[in-house]
């Protein structure tokens, strides 16, 4: 028998369904997150925010500004700087202004960057593929599903921000 992952709310908000929706969410993401961190630190050296960044621009051959990364991987301009930095004095990628506009730099996959993705996201598949290893396609289609409806009602939210 699998160890469970403890919940967060350790059991308690039995009359408050969603918020231990939430932290059945958040506590299944956040392992999720962990184990891939681990794993891509033990076996490439490298951080998931690398991959990230990697796998964006290996969807945009043409390459990308640094204002579409930041908004693609939804973080600050400030967050994807640093890391393409790293990656441009590692030789994944390179950056060159704009023909369009010199004040703005288009990011781009070199071959080895290329190379690199190819090995980390074979090996992101098979991680991801094992931690869900024990639902079945049918009830993976149907949680897929319900995210979207949960994705749906978050982006439908206009309650007030209260405290």
């Amino acid at each position: 028998m699998r160890a469970a992952i403890r919940e967060k709310h350790d059991g308690g908000f039995a009359d408050r369904r969603t918020v231990r929706l939430w932290l059945r969410l958040l506590s299944c993401a956040t392992v999720v997150e962990k184990r891939l961190k681990r794993r891509f630190g033990d076996h490439f050296g490298s951080t998931l925010p690398r991959f990230d960044v990697l796998a964006q621009l290996e969807r945009a051959p043409e390459g990308m500004t640094m204002s579409a990364l930041s908004a693609a991987l939804l973080v600050s301009n400030g967050n994807v700087t640093g890391v393409v930095q790293v990656l441009a004095r590692d030789g994944l990628v390179t950056l060159a202004p704009s023909p369009t506009d010199g004040r703005v730099a288009i990011v781009r996959l070199t071959e080895a960057g290329r190379r690199q993705f190819e090995r980390q996201a074979e090996a992101h598949h098979r991680w991801v593929d094992a931690m869900l290893a024990d639902l079945t396609p049918g009830e993976m289609e149907q949680l897929y599903a319900l995210l979207g409806r949960v994705k749906q009602s978050i982006a439908a939210d206009r309650s007030e921000e209260q405290p």
